[in-house]
This record gives C-alpha cells, structure tokens and sequence, in this order.
C-alpha cells in the first residue's frame, strides 16, 4: 500500500516535468529577446541540474531503509 503511494506520486512528479518553467528571475531577463531555442536550451539546462540532488537524496534514503530492514531481520 505504501509503495503503490510512492510510485503514483513519483509518476505524477515526473510527469509534470515537462510541463514546468524552470527560469529563474535572472535566467528569465537574459533570454527574454525572443531567442526561442536559447530560452528551451536554458530550462532544459535547468531542469536537468535540479534532478541530481533529488537522485541523491532518494539514493541516500533507500540505502537507508535497505540498511534498516537487513538490521532488524
């Protein structure tokens, strides 16, 4: 039950990616000239730094609950 919870709310994360605007206030000033593929190239560029520290943090809590679960067997 748990992790059919957890696996609907990552689905529904990562679907939502595509969707969302990563610029922030100084990325949006520098690409507003009207240069589309520059502004695409910048939040993609975006978007693929901030997936990294949350690939972290997920690794660290299941190597966490791995070593959890082999300590109480």
């Amino acid at each position: 039950m748990f992790n059919k919870k957890i696996v609907i709310f990552l689905l529904l994360i990562f679907s939502s990616v595509k969707y969302s605007s990563a610029q922030c206030a100084m990325c949006k000033a520098v690409v507003e000239n009207g240069d589309v593929a520059m502004a695409e190239g910048v939040n993609n560029g975006i978007s693929y730094l901030m997936v990294f520290p949350y690939l972290l943090i997920g690794a660290l809590f299941y190597a966490l609950y791995r070593y959890r679960k082999q300590t109480k067997n």
